[in-house]
């Protein structure tokens, strides 16, 4: 049996990095192939329903998958993520120029954020306003809805906002704060931040019951194994935005999964009514 896993199109860099991962895995001794998806909800169902064994997930995606498997009395386990996966922060940035002091001067402002499904640029650092006491009116960027926030136009579109006036406030992640200030989406020293979310995990292998137990061993080996010294893998995690594999972990989810209630129920299911991937 060959070992499937689901990856998402959100780049034509995915075919690359998944190419090249599945001739090394495979000259390793891995029955290994992957499909490629256009959207998360998709992909996991598909998971969910043993249609592939594995799936390269967005946090949200996670979520979704486990809280559908626990439904039907199945499982699905994280088996590893990236070191760029843990521990990441979302922040609200103000112009530097804005009397904006404390997150309660937000209140009743326009507070641009990502798409609807994005769990860096929408979901958590919303959530962390209400969470605050914080009412806010909301300019939504949806740009690669379906994508889980891994397209980062409507980040970017956010910034812009920010930038032209039109936000008092913008949502994003902390290391695309740092990109739109490198690209000068953000000019240096044009804006701070005014609160961060908690810390958290993103992005993680997920695997399920269905799986061939001894592929799953054999994959997450070889995924731990992998170096960035290898001269053959190492232009691959580059563009995958990592140096090494770690062992998966489900700790890095709570916030997340408190931030969904209004998106997916119990079992997984879609309830956001805006929401068409």
């Amino acid at each position: 049996m060959t070992l499937l896993m689901g990856a998402v199109a959100y780049d034509p860099k995915v075919v690359t990095i998944w190419s090249g991962f599945r001739a090394w895995l495979v000259r390793n001794g891995l029955p290994y192939d992957f499909v490629l998806y256009s959207n998360y909800e998709r992909q996991a169902e598909d998971l969910v329903a043993g249609r592939i064994h594995a799936a390269w997930h967005s946090p949200l995606a996670w979520i979704r998958s486990r809280r559908m498997a626990e439904a039907l009395g199945r499982t699905v386990r994280p088996l590893v993520m990236r070191d760029t996966d843990q521990d990441l922060r979302s922040v609200v940035v103000v112009r530097a120029d804005s009397g904006i002091q404390t997150v309660d001067d937000l209140a009743g402002r326009v507070v641009a954020c990502g798409a609807i499904d994005s769990p860096q640029a929408t979901l958590l650092p919303l959530d962390h306003l209400r969470q605050a006491g914080v009412k806010v009116d909301v300019r939504r960027f949806d740009i690669g809805v379906g994508l889980h926030g891994d397209h980062i136009g409507g980040e970017r579109e956010a910034a812009r906002s920010l930038m032209s006036g039109e936000a008092a406030a913008a949502c994003m992640i902390d290391a695309n704060h740092l990109l739109f200030g490198r690209e000068g989406t953000l000019p240096a020293g044009s804006t701070r931040i005014l609160t961060a979310t908690e810390p958290y995990d993103h992005c993680v292998m997920a695997v399920s019951d269905a799986a061939p137990e001894e592929h799953v061993r054999h994959f997450g080996e070889l995924l731990l194994g992998m170096s960035y010294a290898d001269p053959e893998v190492r232009p691959l995690l580059d563009l995958e935005g990592l140096t090494a594999w770690h062992e998966g972990r489900t700790s890095g989810y709570g916030a997340l999964e408190a931030a969904v209630s209004g998106f997916y129920d119990g079992q997984g299911g879609l309830v956001a009514e805006d929401y068409q991937p």
